[in-house]
């Protein structure tokens, strides 16, 4: 495959580290697998990863007390508060000179609710039927009787010889476009890579893209099923505050308005534009399409827009041999806080996003820090900010990385974890993209588990968490969870009815913490992940992207 992100991502030039090069006579599975320990204790260690290890943060974490953990809170305060006293409890050092944070300058900007978007003769109420929000840092921000293009996909990918913009010019007039890209639902067309989501597909890009065009707005036409999540998502995770990194232009190289429509109301806007959706968007999925829709938007959006720091937490145990080499594992710290206009419940827990994979990187600090001796290589802890946000925290640490890109070996992500229960295989998110995954298939085989595909590669998920930020620059990137075989015929019941649970409260008020919730497919999946990361912190070689990957690092 060629590089897929070519127009986008451009690979870290790398320097040759003493222990980079690969000996070609030796596979990386090879030394994944012949690779041992050298703590002479790493079993017990292994072992002694318990429930109560992760049980006792995440409960902490997840608590009203932290009120939804959302940046530049005192839900904030808290949450950094606890993870430097547990980190600094476990012998783990500072990992930014003496200091365990990273500061991430912020710009949050919060649109007034009180907002309509009139197309043709339709006013769509928002969080309803619509969601508007702007990146500019403006007091308020309109279309104005903005001509409407129907760009299918919303995708310019050279590589697949695609583009919906193709001939068009779409400045000060707003696009409007599909989500997921032309594969999910032509799988039998060959089209990008069928059902797997690639990056084109995701939110993100299409704003991306449809700025470089020089549009006025981007609407995203929702629907669950190429989206891989409920209207309720985006209802609440586009409205209220809004965070984006500091930019230089205050954002005005962004479209002016970034929104979306439900299908419903998208149906009706095309049908009174003299188009039948089910037709156009048959059309986009055979090839690159775009259409001029006859019939013309208007929103303003007010905001309210302040600068903020947030932060990012990071600690480090220092390698023996090699401690400029760094292993990093990541997980985000951060969820959606509180929404006062809500009855009842108003707090946005976010217990299994993300505070099972934030209490799992504090055991696995736990277990590295009880090693005889410490690998060879140094280990960091990076707990980062406003993922929900967009990557944010990630982001910003990928462009201002506190150990150099050149000296970064390997990432390894922990986010949503398994509180499902112990299964028989492992996940692998992106299946097939690095050697990171001969490290976890000799892990899971210790285990008696195997490897298999992510449930739903058309979700994108590779795409969807912090290590994709890590894997821009060109360092490999695992992402790994539980499987969907349960261990045994109990936990396959426990599993079935917790599942409709877990799944249900995705960024709802009721991703709580449950006493009743069986962690130890947390604690299997910890064990796994130490293993790799202990196994690649003292490897002869350091992990490359497999040849068919997007990504690469170039030495």
């Amino acid at each position: 495959m060629k590089n897929m992100f070519l127009p986008l991502l451009v690979p870290t030039l790398l320097g040759v580290s003493a222990c980079t090069p690969n000996d070609d006579s030796t596979s990386q599975k090879e030394l994944a697998q012949k690779e041992m320990p050298v703590a002479s204790n790493f079993d017990s260690v292994y072992n002694s990863i318990s429930d109560a290890d992760i049980r006792e943060p995440l409960k902490i974490l997840s608590s009203d007390e932290f009120e939804g953990r959302l940046p530049t809170t005192e839900g904030e305060k808290k949450t950094i508060d606890y993870l430097t006293s547990e980190f600094t409890k476990a012998g783990i050092k500072p990992g930014n000179g003496d200091s365990f944070l990273q500061k991430v300058a912020l710009m949050e900007i919060t649109a007034d609710p009180d907002m309509t978007m009139t197309i043709g003769d339709n006013n769509f109420v928002y969080k309803e039927q619509m969601v508007a929000s702007s990146k500019r840092e403006q007091s308020s921000v309109s279309l104005e009787d903005s001509e409407l293009v129907f760009v299918g996909y919303g995708v310019n990918a050279p590589e697949y010889d695609w583009n919906d913009y193709e001939g068009l010019d779409v400045k000060g007039k707003t696009v409007v476009m599909l989500i997921n890209d032309p594969g999910f639902e032509n799988p039998e067309s060959g089209k990008f890579q069928g059902t797997t989501m690639t990056y084109y597909g995701r939110w993100s890009y299409k704003y991306e893209e449809a700025s470089r065009q020089g549009a006025a707005g981007a609407i995203i036409v929702h629907e669950t099923a190429p989206a891989s999540y409920g209207w309720s998502v985006v209802a609440n995770s586009w409205s209220g505050p809004q965070y984006g990194l500091v930019s230089g232009d205050k954002g005005a190289s962004r479209v002016a308005v970034e929104g979306w429509l439900t299908l419903d109301a998208a149906k009706k806007v095309f049908t009174d534009a003299g188009l039948d959706f089910d037709e156009e968007k048959a059309n986009a999925m055979q090839g690159p399409y775009s259409k001029a829709m006859d019939i013309k938007a208007s929103v303003t959006v007010n905001n309210t827009f302040e600068k903020s720091e947030s932060n990012n937490v990071i600690a480090t145990l220092p390698g023996t041999e090699f401690p400029d080499e760094h292993v990093i594992y990541t997980a985000h710290w951060d969820h959606l806080g509180k929404d006062e206009s809500k009855e009842g419940d108003q707090i946005y827990n976010g217990a299994h996003d993300n505070a099972t994979g934030t209490a799992a990187i504090l055991a696995m600090a736990k277990a590295y820090s009880e090693l005889t001796p410490a690998p060879k290589r140094s280990v960091s802890f990076l707990v980062v900010t406003a993922e929900e946000q967009g990557l944010l925290g990630s982001k910003f640490y990928a462009s201002n990385p506190v150990i150099p890109i050149e000296n970064t070996v390997a990432n390894i992500n922990m986010d949503a974890m398994n509180v499902l229960g112990r299964t028989k295989n492992v996940a692998v998110v992106g299946m097939g993209k690095s050697e990171m995954e001969d490290y976890l298939e000799a892990a899971a085989a210790k285990q008696g588990r195997t490897l298999t595909q992510e449930d739903r590669p058309e979700a994108g998920y590779y795409y969807r968490s912090d290590h994709f930020s890590f894997a821009k620059q060109g360092v490999p990137a695992l992402y790994a969870e539980g499987g969907n075989e349960p261990a045994d015929e109990e936990t396959a019941k426990y599993r079935k009815r917790m599942n409709v649970i877990v799944t249900g409260c995705y960024h709802q008020v009721c991703d709580q913490y449950r006493d009743d919730w069986d962690l130890t497919g947390i604690v299997q999946d910890t064990q796994m992940l130490f293993d790799v990361g202990v196994g690649v912190a003292n490897a002869d070689a350091w992990p490359k992207w497999n040849e068919a990957s997007e990504f690469q690092r170039q030495n």
